[in-house]
């Protein structure tokens, strides 16, 4: 198989396109044809500096594909189904082993790249606002780099919900496009003091919930929530953590600060998970969801599509082609 490969963490241009033994089917798996590939925030991190189980290593832990091979333990997958696929590593490859429980079938008439970018970016999303933030109706949520994959998914999850959604992103531009996905008010993070601004958006209350996905905007985020407020941690797309929160800033107005993995939450309580992300899968295939795709790149181009997110220029998903 074909494979964007490294030997060692650090920039883009570490990714080397190279030739790899095929992998094994196991009896509780499948081997995955992909079609595409979702690069993640984490993907990136890991590049530039995360654990390296193997090398060269395969980065990358959300895909879509066509069932190639299907093991002998397996009873409901068959060879030819589409699927998307989770998984630790592994992604940036034209073929993927993976457990059978670690797939959704994808819906009849899905577009794969659609697929390959749905389970962890709306799970994720999904998981921050509602099991863990408690967003009700007619409440204000702040969702940081609302132009990610995680960011578009919480804007539209949450105005379908009902709240009032406040989000910031790099430019007027970005802000703009995204008001049809439901964003009520915008805050361009390069110009703006997000925290003065989401006050004055609320009268000074402060918002109820943010969704805190860079790290370095950390203790930000908490000073712009109200009374109640709550604050859920989810990545660091800016590649550190605010650490420097104070726990007299929680107590002294009930607030609280809450870490979020979906994927530990896929792992540990895949009986309430899993449905979330066929839910998700459902609904972008009918339409009352949306994925938006920046770009896609070829997978012997991995580098340029590293590149190119980490330029924060991206609108939505960078996806790549096998």
């Amino acid at each position: 198989m074909k494979a964007s490969v490294y030997y060692e963490t650090g920039d883009p241009d570490v990714f080397r396109y190279e030739d790899l033994p095929d992998p094994i089917c196991q009896p509780g798996g499948i081997v995955i044809d992909v079609k595409a590939i979702s690069i993640e925030g984490g993907d990136v991190l890991n590049r530039a500096g995360g654990d390296m189980p193997s090398r060269p290593h395969v980065v990358g832990y959300q895909c879509a594909g066509v069932i190639r091979e299907v093991g002998a333990n397996v009873g409901d997958r068959t060879v030819g189904q589409p699927v998307v696929a989770v998984m630790p590593f592994g992604s940036h490859a034209s073929l993927v082993a993976v457990a059978a429980m670690q797939t959704w079938l994808v819906p009849d008439g899905m577009d794969l790249q659609d697929a390959a970018c749905v389970p962890i970016p709306f799970g994720t999303a999904d998981e921050c606002l509602f099991e863990l933030g408690h967003l009700r109706a007619g409440e204000t949520v702040l969702i940081q780099a609302g132009a990610g994959g995680v960011g578009l998914a919480a804007i539209q999850l949450a105005k379908r919900a009902g709240a009032t959604v406040v989000a910031t992103a790099s430019s007027d531009d970005k802000l703009e496009r995204l008001k049809e996905f439901g964003l009520d008010h915008g805050i361009n993070y390069s110009s703006d003091d997000f925290v003065a601004r989401a006050r004055e958006i609320t009268g000074g209350r402060g918002v109820d919930v943010v969704i805190e996905s860079v790290g370095t905007t950390l203790r930000g985020s908490v000073e712009c929530t109200g009374y109640r407020g709550r604050v859920i941690q989810v990545g660091n797309a800016g590649r550190e953590t605010d650490s420097r929160v104070d726990i007299n800033a929680l107590s002294s107005k009930n607030r609280s600060l809450t870490g979020v993995s979906f994927a530990n939450s896929l792992m540990l309580e895949s009986q309430r998970a899993r449905p979330l992300v066929e839910g998700h899968l459902r609904d972008v295939a009918n339409g009352s969801l949306r994925v938006v795709i920046d770009r896609t790149y070829p997978l012997s181009e991995a580098a340029a599509a590293h590149t190119h997110i980490e330029s924060r220029q991206a609108f939505g998903r960078v996806v790549l082609i096998p």
